[in-house]
Order: C-alpha cells, then structure tokens, then sequence
C-alpha cells in the first residue's frame, strides 16, 4: 500500500514554466516566430513570457551561474501532429526526431516528435490520436 501526502488546496494546476536563454531576442523569435505560441510582454532587462493555453512560458537570462543550464523537456500538446512539424519545419525548425508512435493506448495512439531552440534545449510535441 502507497502512503500520499494529503491534497494541498489550490496546488494542482501549473501556472509558469522557466526556461534559462543567453540569447533573449533570439529565444522570443523563435518562440513567437518559428513555434507560434502567442507573445505576452517582455519585463525589461531580461524577461520574456508567451501564453501556452493559460500556462504562461518565461524566457529569461540566468541571474546567478547555478540557474544557468539547459530546461527540462516541455511537450506541447498538438491536435495534428504532422500538420504541426510541416509548419514548423516551414518556419526553419529542425527536427531531432520525426513523428513517431510511443504508445498505443487503450482509445488512442501517443505520438511523439523532438526538436530544439535556439539555446538547443529540448522540445517535444506529443499528440493523442483518437481510434475509430
């Protein structure tokens, strides 16, 4: 039998995910220009945050050496996923792996496709392909 602590209230939803950049400008054109996520502002001097379906996403310079290192993998949730690659592979991202099956579930097949930001932090796109 697993022990779990109790619920935390108001702890449950994701409101902001970190990604450490060298390149600020670089990092927020690709995001809004190459990926599409919808730009928010840009909190002067370092800071940048895009709008990821009610998560928001900020870029920012390391403060301090011990932030400076590469994010952990954020997978986007894609309706299509080879509609998705085509578009962002029109828009000059590279794919370190196509689309490829992961899993097939009980009402659906994961897929999977990887690539990387400019900083060469990992990506991944993941669509559930409902079965008829």
């Amino acid at each position: 039998m697993s022990v779990h602590a109790p619920a935390t209230p108001g702890l449950a939803q994701i409101g902001q995910i970190a990604i450490a950049v060298k390149d600020l400008p670089g990092a927020v054109a690709f995001y809004r220009d190459v990926l599409g996520l919808p730009f928010l502002f840009e909190a002067p001097p370092k800071l940048a945050f895009f709008d990821c379906a009610g998560v928001r996403l900020m870029l920012s310079e390391p403060e301090k050496p011990e932030f400076d290192h590469p994010a952990s993998i954020i997978y986007y949730r894609v309706p299509n996923m080879q509609e998705t690659v085509a578009i962002l592979k029109s828009r000059g991202a590279t794919f370190e792996s196509e689309p490829h099956l992961i899993a097939k579930m009980p009402n659906h097949d994961l897929w999977m496709a990887f690539l990387r930001d400019p900083e060469r932090n990992l990506i991944g796109l993941m669509s559930e392909v409902a079965r008829s």
